[in-house]
């Protein structure tokens, strides 16, 4: 708007120029001075306004533009027959953004490397963990479209190395519950009443063909948004209640079929649910959770894939931290956590059972925050039975850290 009346001023000083004949400015020279001076003082008046005009469009972008992110480095030492070596590891490197456009409609999104190198050579691993519009209406029902996570378990939605024991995640979450777990699709979220939240959705689901490892219940057959088979499509729900302090109570469930029109797969029914709660008081955190799930036509996945797929699988943990020192926002934990699981626990007849799915584990360690987003871990496990590869025991260590 000050550009286009400044052009009206210079066009009127041009024609009083052109036309003042008998003015007192009569010469060329009068006019081109005339002339000068206005353009000049137009230059002055754009110097001063274009760097106003971007200064705040950066310092607007800055007040709606949020980065963070997290990560973890861990050193895993194998004993008890294990044929692994030991190694370290930068596990994850994870940069978010999000971006808010107006009180109603802002994006988020994560991007993850995982094992520091991706390439065609490595085993490292470039991926979108997620990005989706959200859009807040009011705290009883907001909605999502985009990829995101499934809010299944403890861990799932809350992940980075600082929120939880334990130099690894624990098993239950990552055999039973694929964590981290994300479909594309769309939510509806909220908070009914004072500390009762819900979520549910459509989105991706399974695709029984992509099954390869037992061992890690239907975790392989997980789609991560990536040219994801939707013949199929799945349904989510959660409820987690939080209104009593220091306490979380909760449940999930996701159904949907995963036969994706596949030739000699029927339609494979996968269901998935959990139940769980956490409750913190005075220096105690204390967490269980039981997670099950049910997949029909496990011999019809077994024929094509050629991989003994499990009819059921389950996984329960209990764990128990104390914190025993604070100094200002220095924090140290000792926990012991308890898991079983059995990825195979029930199987069809052209299905066998693979050695190490079926186990107990014991995880004793602690955990040592200097501050709260940065954390040192250091844990020991034993296991029931021994895995052909990691054996039956193992020295864990690492440092995490989120911001």
């Amino acid at each position: 708007m000050k550009l286009t009346l400044n052009k009206k001023r210079l066009s009127i000083a041009i024609a009083l120029a052109l036309f003042a004949g008998n003015a007192a400015a009569t010469s060329v020279e009068d006019k081109i001075e005339l002339l000068q001076q206005e353009i000049e003082a137009l230059k002055d008046q754009v110097a001063a306004t274009k760097p106003n005009n971007v200064s705040t469009g950066i310092q607007g972008l800055a007040e709606n533009t949020t980065i963070g992110g997290y990560g973890n480095l861990n050193y895993n030492n194998f004993s008890g027959g294990a044929t692994a070596k030991d190694q370290i590891d930068l596990q994850r490197f994870v940069l978010f953004f999000g971006h808010k456009f107006n009180d109603m409609v802002s994006f988020k999104s994560e991007l993850e490397i995982e094992h520091a190198v991706s390439s065609a050579d490595d085993s490292g691993e470039a991926e979108v963990e997620q990005a989706y519009l959200d859009f807040h209406f009011n705290d009883k029902i907001n909605a999502k479209v985009g990829l995101f996570l499934i809010p299944a378990g403890l861990l799932n939605e809350t992940h980075e190395p600082p929120t939880f024991f334990g130099v690894e995640r624990n098993q239950i979450e990552s055999r039973i519950i694929p964590t981290t777990w994300r479909e594309a699709g769309v939510a509806l979220y909220g908070e009914t009443l004072p500390g009762l939240k819900y979520q549910v959705g459509i989105t991706t689901g399974f695709s029984a063909r992509k099954f390869d490892d037992p061992l890690f219940g239907i975790k392989s057959a997980h789609q991560e948004g990536q040219l994801a088979d939707s013949e199929d499509l799945a349904l989510s729900a959660a409820l987690n209640y939080t209104g009593i302090n220091g306490l979380l109570v909760g449940g999930s469930v996701f159904t949907g079929n995963t036969g994706q029109n596949e030739p000699g797969i029927g339609d494979a029914r996968l269901t998935l649910w959990d139940v769980h709660t956490r409750y913190q008081t005075g220096n105690w955190d204390l967490r269980v959770l039981y997670a099950r799930g049910h997949l029909d036509d496990a011999a019809d996945i077994t024929a094509v894939t050629g991989v003994s797929s499990p009819s059921t699988f389950y996984g329960w943990f209990t764990e128990a931290a104390y914190h025993i020192w604070k100094s200002g926002d220095m924090d140290f934990a000792p926990f012991l956590r308890y898991e079983s699981y059995d990825t195979q626990a029930s199987l069809p007849f052209n299905s066998t059972r693979v050695e190490g799915s079926q186990n107990k584990v014991w995880t004793v360690g602690a955990n040592f925050w200097p501050t709260a987003q940065v954390v040192l871990k250091a844990d020991f496990q034993s296991y029931d039975k021994k895995d052909a590869e990691f054996g039956d025991k193992r020295l864990d260590l690492g440092m995490g850290y989120m911001f």
